[in-house]
């Protein structure tokens, strides 16, 4: 019998799909088809995909024919001589991998980084409140802070911005044609091998000068500043917008925060929960026959994680599909788990909290421009988020 089609798109931009409820409420362990034709495992249960994320017998390597990828990319031609990001590097090549760069971003360094990350929140807000109105949100803010702290923390000219932006939009779009899509993760790759090339002949002060002087080999630097450029603007980018609005919807939680800034951070942490925009990047291809959840799982099927629809599980989150902006719970799936665990998730928690905390401060009157209803969410695209948000405010 013929595995159902795995459905992608959100029905509700608040909740997982109700063909991923019903999954996890069977079991969790379910045969699926996907996009692509294949058949893969699909894991709806919290505890089911932190077992499978914890186990070495899951790997990681996109370029595996049978790991369970939602687009492709066509391989880069056999001279072209790219590494492996990091996320696609199974031991016993990951651990030092990471490493070797997880210093950058300890809650030590990004503590030291907050102040910058203030003059650029308030740089942009200040440029807001002097244009027309309405803006939209995600250009004026959302996209720009983020993108700015990554691009100082690379050593990337932010001069650049449009271009890796429209770039990375395209790789995430899933109707992006593959042979386009190929093209354009060449172009990105092509600009940071430049980049890089240029910092081992003049060192900066910055996140790929370290590694270079270090020894890192310069592919593996640029494998580095492709995986930071893009993971580093476009994640956080969509969570600001998604944030935003949901506290512009709810003005009483919006109340309570901004009478509480203190509780910023356990917003935050609920917020990345309910939404949980990375759903399906905990993917992998089992490499030995491995029994998860009761399941049988065969060397060589794909497991995709409904990582989405795990954070919305009563049995671990009371009231799961209510947005409690107090529940402070930090054990969801919104950075991953395991050693694969998202390597920035510190400097996106002190994004955020600094973002929510300074925009409702300075612009208490802001709101939507259009209505709700009205506002287009990115049901097309592997990382969930907002194309535009308008908003408006009194002067």
């Amino acid at each position: 019998m013929t595995a159902p089609a795995l459905q992608i798109a959100r029905e509700c931009p608040y909740a997982p799909p109700a063909q991923h409820v019903e999954m996890r409420e069977n079991g969790g362990v379910s045969r699926v088809r996907l996009p692509s034709g294949k058949e893969a495992w699909a894991v709806s249960r919290l505890d089911l995909i932190r077992e499978m994320l914890s186990d070495p017998r899951f790997s990681s390597d996109r370029d595996n024919p049978n790991y369970p990828a939602l687009a492709t990319v066509p391989p880069p031609p056999p001279s072209g001589g790219s590494r492996k990001l990091l996320i696609q590097l199974d031991p016993p090549d990951h651990a030092p991998a990471r490493r070797a760069v997880i210093s950058e971003f300890t809650i030590r360094r990004m503590a030291a980084l907050k102040p910058r990350i203030q003059e650029i929140v308030d740089e942009r807000i200040d440029a807001m409140l002097a244009g027309p109105r309405p803006a939209d949100l995600v250009e004026a803010l959302s996209l720009a802070v983020p993108s700015l702290v990554i691009c100082e923390l690379l050593g990337v000219p932010y001069t650049d911005h449009e271009f890796f932006q429209t770039r990375t939009a395209a790789i995430l779009h899933r109707d992006t044609p593959p042979q386009e899509r190929g093209a354009t993760y060449a172009a990105l790759r092509a600009y940071l091998t430049e980049l890089v090339c240029g910092k081992v002949r003049e060192p900066g002060d910055d996140v790929l000068s370290r590694q270079l002087a270090a020894g890192a080999d310069t592919e593996d630097v640029v494998a580095l500043a492709l995986l930071l450029l893009v993971a580093g603007h476009e994640t956080t980018a969509n969570m600001i917008s998604l944030g935003v609005l949901t506290l512009l919807e709810r003005p009483e939680r919006l109340a309570w925060l901004i009478a509480d800034p203190a509780r910023m951070p356990e917003a935050v942490e609920e917020l990345l929960r309910y939404f949980t925009i990375v759903e399906y990047g905990n993917s992998r291809v089992a490499t030995a026959d491995v029994e998860l959840g009761g399941v049988l799982i065969r060397a060589g099927d794909g497991v995709v994680s409904l990582s989405n629809t795990a954070d919305h599980d009563p049995e671990v989150f009371p009231d799961a599909d209510e947005l409690k902006l107090d529940r402070g719970a930090r054990n969801h799936l919104a950075f991953g788990f395991g050693p694969h665990q998202c390597l920035g998730q510190n400097l996106a928690r002190a994004e955020l909290d600094i973002v929510f905390t300074t925009l409702f401060r300075r612009m208490p009157t802001l709101r939507l421009a259009v209505p709700a209803g009205q506002v287009p969410f990115k049901s097309d695209a592997t990382i969930y988020g907002i194309h535009r948000l308008p908003v408006t405010w009194d002067e």
